[in-house]
């Protein structure tokens, strides 16, 4: 079988990407849109803060009657506005949060006063510029205003921001569904009950825990055998998923079927192989069934190459079906703590622990081999055919945290 040239990544991204389409817009309510991501601008319902309000304790006067002394006349405190009219040689005393009163300026802070009774004497220093100690009316976001805009992931400040300008419901994108499917004969699905000539199935278990982290639903429907019969029944199952992503069976080996049972469930092979390492025999595909395209993210069964392909294709499509605007995950320049050889001809991600400062390869680097991908919380990136580093240069790295994005 003459194989295809394998595909350079970001070409294999793009091509991937370009079948994605966002899921319908559906409203939620806005604490329970945490993670998820905003399928249109969001504009702002109030005005915030609604009044000129006090960012100190203090005293509230006329910012042309700044010599004093001053007769307190009021109150205002949080949610306890004063109504009366602030005039010349009065003053009224105001809390943090709370909403100037009428006719007062400026706010002169407590430390700066002195007050027998209700007369309030000047003892320090004025606010320069008047209003220094005031957060003034739309400080925050304007009524009609832009506050957050679509593609954003909607964390903590961005929900309470939403909440504060007015919004009880948010409009996002369905969360997709996804079916996960590993073969391999050698696979069990016991633990418990595994034989020497055996291993447990983990590539499913850390497929799921990868998409949990975005709001998604899974279904697992593995391990299956390496038998055509038994993958294409295990397709079957999927009908009801927006894509199904495979681990396993995707290589060029006699007991690699996930071809052959994709084309006899219908599937179309989109492209196969990319140019990197690990994870070089990926597979996408799609079908088309009553109307409806499914997408096939086709990962090795190599759990090392799992997780790296997952990391670099599955988390950007899932952000994508989610209407992310940034779906790739984020690199950072950092520093080498130790020597790497040359690259060969394909792409490599090593994987490494970054301290903050410097970068350390882990010195097993074997893709079956999981404790160092689990002591690692990043990926160094080595493009084709780089020369040697030595401890001091500058490389490129992927977080492993969060899946590579804020």
């Amino acid at each position: 079988m003459s194989l295809p040239q394998p595909l350079p990544l970001e070409e294999a991204q793009q091509r991937l990407l370009a079948l994605v389409e966002p899921l319908p817009i559906q409203h939620v309510d806005v604490e329970g849109a945490l993670g998820r991501y905003l399928a249109a601008p969001l504009l702002a319902r109030r005005t915030n803060p609604g009044a000129d309000t006090s960012a100190m304790d203090g005293y509230a006067v006329r910012s042309d009657d700044l010599d004093g002394p001053w007769r307190v006349v009021g109150e205002s405190a949080a949610g306890h506005p004063c109504e009366r009219t602030i005039r010349a040689g009065e003053a009224a005393r105001i809390s943090t949060g709370a909403a100037l009163p009428p006719g007062s300026d400026t706010v002169i802070l407590q430390e700066d006063v002195s007050r027998e009774g209700d007369q309030v004497s000047l003892t320090g220093e004025l606010p320069r510029p008047a209003n220094k100690h005031i957060r003034l009316k739309g400080m925050d976001v304007a009524e009609g205003h832009e506050i957050l805009r679509a593609g954003i992931r909607l964390g903590p400040a961005q929900v309470a921001l939403a909440i504060s300008a007015g919004h009880r419901h948010v409009p996002v994108r369905r969360m997709p569904r996804i079916a996960i499917l590993d073969s391999g004969d050698e696979l069990a699905s016991s633990v418990e009950d595994c034989a020497s000539h055996q291993i447990p199935a983990s590539n499913g278990a850390m497929l799921a825990a990868m998409a949990a982290a975005l709001p998604c639903e899974t279904i697992r429907l593995g391990p299956v055998a390496d038998d055509i019969d038994a993958l294409t029944q295990a397709l079957s199952r999927a009908e009801d998923a927006d894509f199904i992503v495979t681990s396993g069976g995707a290589s060029v080996g006699d007991h690699d079927l996930l071809r052959p049972a994709l084309e006899r469930w219908g599937a179309r092979i989109d492209f196969w192989r990319v140019a990197i390492k690990p994870g070089k025999p990926l597979l996408v595909a799609n079908r088309t069934s009553g109307g409806r395209r499914q997408l096939v993210l086709g990962l090795p069964g190599n759990p090392v190459s799992s997780h790296v392909t997952a990391y670099l294709f599955l988390l950007p499509m899932i952000r994508r079906f989610l209407g992310a605007t940034e779906a790739m995950p984020r690199r950072i320049r950092t520093t080498l703590g130790a020597p790497v050889g040359a690259n060969g001809a394909r792409r490599t991600f090593l994987r490494a622990h970054w301290d903050g400062e410097i970068v350390i390869p882990n010195a097993l680097q074997d893709s079956g081999a999981l404790s160092p991908l689990a002591a690692s919380n990043v990926l160094i990136d080595r493009p084709a055919h780089s020369p040697a580093a030595q401890a001091g240069d500058s490389v490129v790295v992927f977080l492993l945290q969060n899946g590579g994005v804020a």
